[in-house]
């Protein structure tokens, strides 16, 4: 088909499973289902704990409850379209279905990126000013961060829709993956994508971009603080108390910064790849961080103990 000139939007995208194993997509959903209940599970243990637990009520828990809902927003969006690929083959989305799931997996990711920077600065507070960290990061002011955060994602890509929306298509409609992404909706399109890609750019920059310089330069501080300490003792107990938020920025990032490279500049990488970076950053993020704060909080560990003997 050569493209003419007359608009043309697809009524529908078709979606991929993991190309080349489509006919072992049965067996591929059952680690893909054990993923998404651990998500689904652990997140939600973790906000009952945390609602449940007095001694929990405090800043640093308020994140993290807030970076549970985040993830279980992110299982939520991505589980229908996975799992509806896997088990029965459903790979037809509407075009507007896909806006809008575009839409929300790029709000709750870049909510995340922000939640995590919310969270380096409480322990920043925590370490640097112990004294004030009670009277600076207030109930209040947890509830404005949140909302800040909140409003930011939702206004920063607000346009990103309507700029797909204007575009016009050619008559290929396949996506890399089982859930929609900008980028991948934008290189279907036979129109000028100019505008698409600096905008993404600059957003992509200003938001996660920043909050990631702004998490290191925090640690960068943790660590002048820490390195002041009078014992060796207190260092690997201040130390410890960002292990966990250390270990879900690494799980988030990493990931994301590689799909984002391989969206820009790997032409020639297997689509194999790209679709399981892809998977690895949508995913992992929401199992694994109810375990690493599990396994590395004593406090929630302990709590989620009372409440099983209680039981």
């Amino acid at each position: 088909w050569e493209f003419n000139g007359s608009f043309y939007q697809p009524s529908a995208f078709i979606m991929m499973g993991i190309p080349g194993l489509e006919a072992l997509h049965h067996w591929i959903s059952i680690p893909f289902c054990a993923l998404y209940l651990v998500a689904l599970l652990g997140n939600c243990m973790i906000l009952f704990i945390i609602k449940k637990t007095q001694s929990l009520h405090e800043p640093m828990y308020y994140f993290l409850s807030m970076l549970a809902v985040t993830d279980l927003g992110l299982v939520l969006c991505t589980l229908p379209t996975t799992l509806g690929i896997f088990w029965f083959n459903m790979r037809r989305i509407g075009f507007d279905a896909c806006l809008t799931q575009m839409y929300f997996i790029h709000i709750l990711s870049f909510i995340e990126s922000s939640v995590l920077l919310a969270m380096a600065f409480d322990r920043f507070i925590a370490i640097s000013y112990p004294l004030r960290h009670p009277s600076i990061l207030t109930k209040t002011t947890v509830i404005k961060i949140g909302l800040a955060i909140v409003l930011r994602g939702m206004v920063s890509l607000l346009p990103i829709p309507f700029l797909l929306k204007r575009l016009t298509y050619c008559r290929k409609t396949e996506l890399s993956h089982s859930f929609c992404f900008h980028s991948d909706i934008m290189n279907l399109a036979c129109a000028d994508i100019k505008v698409n890609v600096f905008y993404g750019m600059i957003v992509l920059l200003s938001t996660v971009g920043m909050d990631f310089i702004f998490i290191v330069l925090s640690y960068i501080l943790i660590i002048k603080t820490v390195i002041g300490l009078a014992t060796k003792e207190e260092c690997l107990k201040a130390l410890n108390t960002c292990v966990s938020h250390i270990c879900a920025v690494l799980v988030f990032f990493i990931p994301m910064i590689g799909l984002s490279m391989i969206h820009r500049f790997g032409k020639n990488i297997p689509p194999l790849v790209n679709t399981l970076v892809a998977y690895t950053y949508l995913i992992i993020p929401p199992a694994l961080n109810p375990i690493i704060y599990s396994i590395k909080s004593s406090h929630i560990r302990e709590a989620l103990l009372r409440a099983l003997w209680r039981k």
